[in-house]
């Protein structure tokens, strides 16, 4: 009996310094939660949770939109509907340099984890490197804008960056708004915009319920 004691002992003591490892990180303090921003428009309100933790650059650009006030009257200029509650709508400055901050570094999905599915914003883009503030809601999984390294070309994809976490059923609303076929922006989005957008009234930050 006193030999097995002594084995049980020596065991014990061999796994002691594993469980002061496992200590600090059972114990580590919880993270913060992710920042909320309601969207208030003509036809209801969102709210937005923004991923700052895998989507830091992209996310931080999008709260920098909304804490200067800058979304603010805006609308959603461009909606695409691909089937009933399919497709995305897009809002921001539509290039008034007076609505736009700097351009922002890429985040592609493929570094983030984050995919482009129902609910999720993404922000628009020419080449890599030159999002600014046009960003696109999905209504319905559009996993095609995720970056895919196999593919040629730029492969790099959008950059989602939050979803929408409460009101989607605005998103329906907006994505049904009646198209005007004769309205372009110098000629792009043919068949694409709203002859009376719907506006965002207000966007701002709020705490978690």
């Amino acid at each position: 009996m006193t030999r097995w004691l002594a084995l049980i002992a020596a065991a014990l003591a061999l796994l002691a310094p594993a469980f002061a490892q496992d200590a600090p990180a059972a114990n580590a303090a919880p993270q913060p939660p992710l920042p909320l921003v309601e969207i208030a428009t003509d036809v209801g309100t969102l709210t937005v949770e923004v991923d700052t933790r895998r989507a830091p650059i992209t996310g931080r650009n999008f709260l920098a939109y909304v804490d200067k006030k800058m979304l603010d009257g805006v609308v959603f200029y461009r909606v695409v509907k691909a089937a009933a509650d399919f497709g995305f709508v897009q809002f921001g400055g539509l290039g008034d340099p007076k609505r736009m901050l700097p351009p922002i570094a890429h985040e592609p999905t493929s570094q983030t984890g984050l995919s482009h599915t129902d609910g999720v914003l993404s922000v628009a883009r020419f080449e890599p490197g030159s999002a600014r503030g046009e960003f696109t809601i999905m209504l319905g999984a559009q996993t095609g804008l995720d970056a895919n390294p196999s593919a040629p070309g730029d492969n790099l994809g959008y950059a989602a960056f939050a979803k929408v976490v409460k009101g989607r059923e605005v998103l329906t609303r907006i994505l049904d708004t009646p198209i005007d076929p004769a309205k372009t922006v110098s000629g792009v989005f043919a068949g694409e915009m709203p002859g009376n957008p719907v506006r965002i009234t207000s966007a701002r930050r709020i705490t978690a319920p």
